[in-house]
């Protein structure tokens, strides 16, 4: 996928499927003692109610790195709000990464988490993350993952640590 297609689209889905309760998915998902050990290793913050805040932490490792690399990072990478919370099935949230002078200039996009049992197998789920991304292409490309937005893998990667934490009880790094 090109950039070009990247920021075109206004929407982007993504699906994985989980051999896990929806409770854990959601708690994966929600809890910062959770959602600190999968991705980026950020720890995200909900007031899991309607209009309830939404951040994400920096973490010393991201702090040092930018140092290292001549840029600063806020202590608050992300922030939002929460517009609806169903648990253990349904989130949907505003989303802003305030990481990159380009990104937090943007409008806030739309992200929604769905979790379903999966039909097919037993014990198993569809998660269904969809980031609405009008008027905001550079967190557009971010979110995808392109090899030149210099963000990493974007939401599959984030996903596909998600599922192996889960699954397995270890992240990719450990």
């Amino acid at each position: 996928m090109t950039t070009d297609t990247v920021t075109a689209t206004a929407t982007q889905v993504y699906r994985v499927w989980i051999k896990a309760a929806p409770e854990r998915i959601w708690a994966a998902i929600t809890d910062p003692e959770w959602n600190a050990r999968y991705g980026y290793q950020a720890p995200s913050f909900y007031e899991l109610k309607p209009g309830g805040a939404f951040h994400s932490s920096a973490t010393k490792d991201m702090k040092d790195f930018a140092t290292a690399n001549g840029f600063d990072v806020p202590d608050t990478i992300l922030d939002g709000e929460v517009i609806e919370c169903d648990p253990p099935r349904r989130l949907v949230q505003t989303w802003r990464m305030l990481m990159d002078p380009t990104t937090a200039a943007e409008p806030f996009t739309r992200l929604t988490f769905e979790i379903e049992d999966a039909k097919m197998q037993a014990g198993v789920c569809k998660l269904t993350v969809t980031h609405e991304l009008t008027s905001a292409p550079a967190t557009a490309a971010m979110v995808a993952g392109t090899e030149d937005s210099g963000a990493g893998g974007g939401w599959a990667w984030i996903l596909s640590d998600l599922k192996t934490l889960l699954e397995t009880g270890a992240n990719f790094t450990g």
